[in-house]
């Protein structure tokens, strides 16, 4: 628990004594009372050289070419509670693979939380998809919002990578409370992994983690290589001491994403849909010249049915399709799709480092 952190319709009524802080380029350290201070000389542009200080001087970060950031340096306990970002466009186009969100908690020497940002708020395929449910928005024209509760004991820090040799523009807010936290908060993770092409019909979503705790979510921006239906492939949860076999086995690919029968409503073929808890709000289609190859993005978030682990935890999908043509000699087939995914969890302090990040040829979105 995190004392009189009130951030739910049933307990919205009840006083706190929790204090509520938020940075921006317009308080860069969340002080009380240091909002909007910056003076016309330090301007993020001139639209305010005539109304002076106070007056929308610096609503943004000029982030710098080939650079890192800190956007938060919060000292505890406290909690992050919402999270929104928007990051200019590089000569016309976005290109969110360029950018690397990290947490680090407690002075941990490595990131709790490694994921290009496109991808943490569930478009990864730097084309803006609306994203509507209770723990990631992505909303007109490419608001990212985050809504998960980020409990930390000693510190907060938050850096963004800019990996574009340009200078770019970064709009953010991040609104968090000061308030005690109870021993049994665990620490909110994400990782980044991609398949390029999958390796014997095999996606890992995430392996390494140890520590006690629960997944809460995934994302998935999904490349089929292949013609045909591509989505049979089953996730499993290996978890405390699971080798060959997993306790948690999935169906198919669009049962786990909660939808059924190929996402496929007959006279229309697939279709988006983004709802509280799961969503497949991204199909980029072929154009029959120079897009190839359906792209898809989909989330599934566990926040009513979290998957919990005493000591360790592992998640694979299978890249599973069929083969053979409107139903004749119909088997399945070991795909080699490109298949991005975010796991989402929480757990126990230390985490361990993640796989190096790959570089930004390995990352783009070709």
């Amino acid at each position: 628990m995190i004392s009189g952190l009130s951030n739910s319709l049933e307990t919205i009524y009840m006083l706190s004594n929790a204090k509520t802080r938020s940075l921006s380029a317009e308080n860069k350290t969340g002080e009380k009372g240091k909002g909007g201070m910056e003076i016309v000389e330090n301007a993020y542009n001139d639209g305010s050289r005539e109304l002076g200080q106070g007056w929308k001087v610096s609503p943004a970060l000029h982030m710098e070419g080939n650079s890192v950031t800190e956007i938060a340096n919060i000292e505890g306990p406290g909690a992050i509670q919402h999270i929104w970002m928007t990051i200019g466009k590089c000569k016309g186009r976005d290109n969110w693979k360029d950018f690397i969100l990290r947490i680090y908690w407690d002075d941990q020497e490595w990131p709790s939380v490694e994921v290009p940002a496109g991808d943490f708020f569930c478009n990864g395929w730097n084309e803006y998809a609306h994203v509507n449910s209770l723990a990631v928005c992505a909303n007109p024209a490419r608001g990212f919002n985050c809504y998960w509760t980020m409990p930390f004991k000693k510190r907060c820090r938050i850096t963004i990578e800019n990996r574009n040799p340009i200078t770019l523009s970064l709009f953010y807010q991040i609104d968090y409370a000061l308030a005690p936290v109870e021993d049994d908060c665990a620490y909110f993770c994400a990782s980044y992994r991609r398949s390029n092409p999958t390796v014997d019909g095999i996606h890992t979503v995430i392996d390494g983690i140890e520590g006690k705790g629960h997944y809460v979510g995934t994302y998935m921006a999904w490349q089929v290589n292949n013609n045909g239906w591509w989505g049979e492939g089953e996730i499993k949860f290996f978890m405390d001491g699971d080798k060959e076999f997993p306790t948690i086995c999935g169906t198919g690919t669009e049962d786990y994403f909660c939808g059924a029968y190929n996402f496929d409503v007959v006279g229309q073929g697939y279709t988006t849909f983004s709802t509280a808890y799961s969503g497949m709000p991204q199909v980029i289609r072929p154009d029959g010249l120079y897009i190839a190859n359906t792209r898809f993005g989909m989330y599934r978030w566990h926040i009513t049915d979290p998957i919990r682990f005493e000591k360790d935890l592992r998640v694979t999908i299978q890249d599973l399709g069929w083969r053979g043509i409107k139903g004749v000699d119909k088997r399945f087939l070991k795909q080699q799709s490109d298949i991005a995914s975010v796991a989402y969890w929480y757990q126990t302090l230390p985490t361990k480092p993640f796989p190096t990040l790959g570089d930004r040829d390995e990352l783009e979105v070709i």
